[in-house]
């Protein structure tokens, strides 16, 4: 870190699972520091107070907006519905934001959020931790330096297990408004991975089905989504929440001209295949383990390499890893392909 630069000050709003992962990696962390803490749930003060001494409590944004210390950041980490509302008054405030994924659940609040960066001159960063894992910054650099030649086909298989353990009654996860469905919550880092290495989608068609999820959330467990690639080939997206037990895999396949491969593992965490005319696949670095709640498990924890990217453009030293333009984006391909059910 650069000791002239004064260390970058961040706001927390939402202490759940993530919300607290955050919170430890900037207390943590040399080039930033923990200014307050922000949850609707004055029932968590005590543990928070002991877990990170002497950083200011509030119960609501508005009441740290009016009345906390000053920050640099704000942390967007309450549950979907509440990302964008939160997110521009943060903006309006004069504050960086950090929104964990999805940074909406309408286009039209993610358009908002954009235009009021760019009224007030701030940084917006969406939290899509799947670019950081090796294996995916390795596939989008062959496909950007065009080692694959036309691709032709790309297959995102996603198939966790989210059962009673996680949807519990009396939540928001589950909901329409707050969670907004399986593709939001669960899966919008890859549908980012996918727009992030192969562009822009079109002529989708979908299926959906609830198999499990009846009695526990307000929306599908599962999907069937055919689509075209705005530059050639075409592309499926499966995905399941209704997968007994554990997880069973994330990944993803393509076919292309010059040679075919595939990520997989539970997290998309290695490169199971790669066969590539004149091309040797190189040791990537290994990924991060899985994010871990107690008795189910998310995708990789790359939050460590947010909040390094979040202190360094900040202090004006690198650039914005995800941009809102690109969670904006995210956030309309899902819309298109929940238009479908």
């Amino acid at each position: 870190m650069n000791k002239s630069a004064q260390p970058v000050r961040f706001a927390i709003s939402g202490v759940g699972h993530i919300g607290r992962r955050h919170a430890a990696l900037v207390s943590r962390h040399d080039g930033a520091e923990l200014a307050a803490l922000i949850d609707i749930r004055a029932d968590l003060q005590p543990g928070l107070a002991t877990e990170f001494p002497g950083v200011p409590f509030f119960t609501s944004l508005e009441a740290y907006l009016h009345n906390g210390p000053a920050a640099d950041v704000l942390t967007v980490a309450t549950p979907n519905g509440l990302h964008a509302p939160q997110a521009v008054a943060g903006l309006r405030h004069g504050l960086h934001v950090v929104i964990e994924k999805p940074i909406a659940l309408h286009k039209a609040d993610a358009e908002t959020i954009v235009h009021t960066a760019l009224q007030t001159g701030r940084l917006v960063f969406g939290v899509m931790q799947n670019r950081y894992s090796p294996p995916a910054a390795w596939l989008k650099q062959i496909v950007d330096e065009g080692r694959l030649g036309q691709v032709f086909l790309v297959q995102l298989n996603c198939f966790w297990n989210r059962d009673a353990r996680y949807y519990r009654p009396g939540g928001w996860k589950g909901t329409q408004a707050l969670d907004g469905g399986t593709l939001f919550t669960q899966f919008s880092h890859f549908v980012d991975l996918l727009y992030w290495v192969f562009g822009d989608i079109t002529n989708i068609a979908a299926r959906f089905r609830d198999f499990t999820h009846a009695g526990l959330t307000e929306f599908e467990d599962s999907g069937l989504v055919t689509f075209d690639l705005v530059r050639g080939g075409s592309g499926t997206l499966s995905y399941s929440t209704a997968v007994w037990d554990r997880n069973l895999e994330s990944s993803l396949t393509v076919v292309a001209e010059r040679g075919s491969l595939r990520i997989a593992g539970q997290y998309m965490d290695k490169v199971d295949y790669c066969h590539i005319e004149g091309y040797h696949m190189p040791e990537l670095a290994p990924t991060n383990p899985a994010n871990n709640y107690g008795a189910f498990q998310g995708s990789a924890a790359n939050h460590v390499q947010v909040i390094e990217n979040v202190v360094d453009t900040v202090q004006r030293r690198s650039t914005a890893t995800t941009n809102a333009l690109e969670g904006l984006k995210v956030v309309e391909i899902i819309e298109r392909i929940y238009a479908l059910r």
